[in-house]
């Protein structure tokens, strides 16, 4: 499969599934959908895309995870989302380390361990807080209020 091909495949699953994860009224077929859509995106991400590509899909995995209620492997993306955006600092966006601390600090919350959430969820604003971007913080700082911990 050519590069641009994959490229286009990564980005349009990993759309779906993130419009799949804003559904209100999502079926048992969604959440399927939802999920076999963020493990599509992150197989391409990984043959074609940077550090920052694979970050970003293990953030997702996590996400929809938790949204699914599923512990063990949303803690597990959220682990390796961290662990790929602290190895390749250099290619990161300055809403990656944030982002890495919401996944966990969500999953966390899913799993009940709410001092671990409230860690991360205080590590991610602090991070968010040096975020330059307007959009890109005040997206952040969004996400982080919706963690219930």
């Amino acid at each position: 499969m050519e590069r641009e091909d994959q490229r286009r495949l990564a980005t349009d699953c990993f759309n779906r599934a993130w419009t799949l994860m804003d559904k209100q009224d999502r079926t048992c077929d969604d959440d399927d959908e939802m999920l076999h859509c963020a493990h599509a995106s992150a197989y391409h991400w990984y043959q074609v895309g940077t550090a920052a590509n694979r970050a970003r899909s293990e953030w997702q995995r996590a996400r929809v995870y938790a949204v699914l209620g599923r512990t063990e492997p949303a803690l597990h993306h959220a682990h390796r989302c961290l662990e790929i955006v602290e190895a390749s600092p250099a290619e990161m966006e300055e809403f990656d380390l944030p982002a890495a601390y919401e996944a966990l600090a969500r999953a966390y919350a899913v799993a009940g361990n709410l001092d671990e959430s409230r860690r991360y969820v205080e590590l991610g604003r602090e991070a968010t807080a040096e975020i330059e971007d307007e959009d890109d913080r005040k997206h952040m700082e969004a996400d982080f209020a919706t963690i219930g911990a």
